[in-house]
């Protein structure tokens, strides 16, 4: 991973924040739009690539279509270990185990902790490797097609490695040069990879649209999605940005697509470089389909403004009750309740856990109490603790309120 931020960096990152927060205006409630939940992707790189794998192993019934991964590495790969994490699951220097992560997934799968992994049987994989990629290496992208394989027919599975690409988001039109690893980590390598995965995911698209866009920008607050919890304390940032096409936002049936940024890739850092020139938006154009560009912000953990994919935040990072990956899943929420054959309306209760594992939107063990499907910690299973508890989508519930 980069090299960890000094406090005058993080100084100047907190500054740009600000300028753009201040030039952005207020962000605004995340829409609504007409979004089936069959057409929902998400894809990622580095730490976003991590962040991607663990949202569609753990949401395999919300995210259908597939996912694509760049330079990543497999589920769990950290152990929650971040010498793990910044040792064997990036540049190769020791063994990741994966026989022990395999064994873990099924483990989840069966218990709940993530989505039944049989889900993921339908789904196109992208993986994406770079032969010069210096922050990681190919063998811990090897692992994760692996790992993809027990799961995936290898039908579904397209793996590139042979292009001579550093650690960055590979375009055909912008950025770095191929060989060089250095911000914003978006390089010019003759290679559309958002173009790619996308069109492997969803199937057959329109040209692009290599022109002036025709949609939107949202910068849309991601503080509801957090409950009653500030974001900032937990590596996201307070707001996100959206790119939605002019036939969207005018409710026409649409796809969703989740892009995640990598470490140092946040707004803070580096302004709109990764959500305007990342090469999604230029397809999303022509083809009904909203990306959804979530921000992860740095934290005295998580200097670099990395997603948690080895719990510098949350020991449940990399399942349903994770954090951050509850904050995600219930955006998908937000967006595809707008669906126009299947609305959606949040629901929201405030009451004891008593009551509300009496109403079916918690269940109790152990003396505590747990929200239904997401599984997150609500507290003692008693009358005398209080809690908030909102209803996303069909029988998923999760810690806090509405949006």
């Amino acid at each position: 991973m980069p090299p960890l931020i000094p406090f005058s960096a993080r100084l100047l990152a907190a500054t740009v924040a600000f300028t753009f927060t201040s030039l952005a205006g207020a962000a605004v409630v995340l829409p609504r739009y007409n979004v089936s939940n069959a057409d929902v992707s998400v894809s990622g790189l580095s730490s976003g690539g991590y962040m991607a794998a663990q949202l569609h192993f753990a949401y395999s019934k919300t995210i259908r279509k597939g996912a694509g991964i760049i330079a990543g590495g497999p589920v769990y790969c950290s152990q929650g270990n971040v010498a793990i994490a910044t040792g064997p699951c990036t540049i190769d220097n020791g063994s990741r185990n994966l026989p022990y992560l395999i064994s873990t997934v099924n483990t989840w799968s069966g218990n709940g902790y993530i989505d039944p992994t049989a889900n993921l049987a339908a789904s196109k994989v992208y993986l994406f490797s770079g032969t010069l990629d210096s922050t990681v290496k190919q063998a811990v992208m090897n692992d994760l097609k692996t790992m993809y394989g027990n799961y995936v027919s290898s039908a579904n599975i397209v793996y590139k490695n042979s292009i001579a690409a550093e650690h960055a988001m590979p375009t055909d039109y912008n950025g770095n040069p191929c060989s060089v690893n250095a911000s914003p980590y978006i390089s010019n390598c003759n290679v559309d990879a958002a173009g790619d995965l996308l069109k492997w995911i969803h199937g057959t698209l329109n040209a692009k649209n290599a022109g002036t866009l025709g949609g939107t920008f949202i910068n849309f607050d991601q503080k509801g999605f957090w409950g009653n919890a500030d974001p900032t304390t937990h590596g996201m940032a307070n707001d996100g940005w959206a790119y939605v096409p002019a036939n969207c936002a005018a409710g026409q049936s649409c796809k969703l697509h989740v892009a995640l940024h990598g470490c140092k890739q946040n707004v803070a850092t580096v302004g709109t470089q990764y959500y305007k020139n990342a090469g999604y938006n230029r397809w999303a154009d022509t083809n009904n389909m909203i990306v959804l560009y979530p921000q992860a912000s740095p934290t005295s953990a998580n200097p670099n403004g990395c997603w948690d994919w080895y719990g510098y935040d949350d020991v449940n990072f990399p399942g349903k009750s994770g954090g951050q990956m509850v904050a995600i899943k219930t955006m998908i929420d937000r967006i595809t309740s707008g669906n126009a054959t299947t609305p959606f309306n949040c629901a929201h209760w405030y009451g004891s856990n008593y009551a509300h594992v009496s109403a079916g939107r918690a269940y109790a063990s152990g003396g505590n109490a747990y929200a239904v499907n997401s599984n997150q910690y609500l507290g003692y299973y008693s009358i005398y603790a209080y809690t908030d508890v909102r209803n996303t989508s069909n029988g998923f519930y999760a810690y806090g309120s509405c949006t």
